[in-house]
């Protein structure tokens, strides 16, 4: 249930930042919201799975177990082109940075500012290492996903055998 707990909080902040400062990474308009409505998609699964397991529901933690391969290949899926696509913007994050914060001139015309200015403190680390730390957290992102389902479907193959174990009454647990 921990594990469920930190997917769910780092999806849950990654889709806000997402959608509060995507425009100044991402570029094309949609993309942005696409990546953050897919985290916070993974944080509703996440809950569903906490909330499944914490419960001992079979059939809910059946739906995990159904649902945690699709997001997987839809985050591995997102990670590369969100990987491709901040390589391909790098010019444009140097630009915003070197310009006090300001949002890139064609998303202004485009219609994509919001009001505020890109975080300082992307600013004072340099690209390569914002970069680095974007890797390193899309593919801890994936590891953790692919643990949840290996630790929801361990949980479920137990659920799923509990009728044959004998409890702590007669001959103790396991008929030991």
């Amino acid at each position: 249930m921990a594990w469920a707990v930190i997917i769910f909080a780092y999806s849950l902040a990654g889709g806000i930042f997402l959608f509060e400062w995507g425009q100044f990474i991402y570029f094309v308009h949609p993309e942005w919201q696409i990546y953050g409505a897919i985290g916070l998609g993974v944080a509703a699964a996440a809950l569903t799975n906490l909330l499944a397991l914490s419960n001992r529901s079979y059939i809910w933690t059946r739906v995990c177990k159904f649902i945690w391969p699709f997001i997987i290949i839809i985050c591995g899926i997102r990670a590369l082109l969100m990987i491709v696509e901040l390589q391909r913007g790098k010019d444009n994050i140097a630009w915003e940075c070197q310009n006090g914060g300001q949002l890139w001139p064609a998303s202004v015309t485009a219609g994509y500012d919001n009001g505020s200015s890109f975080p300082s403190a992307f600013c004072v680390a340099t690209f390569p290492s914002i970069y680095t730390a974007f890797v390193i957290s899309l593919l801890a992102d994936l590891g953790f996903q692919i643990y949840m389902l290996f630790l929801n479907w361990r949980f479920s193959k137990r659920l799923e055998h509990y009728d044959g174990m004998k409890g702590p009454y007669y001959g103790g647990y396991y008929n030991a």
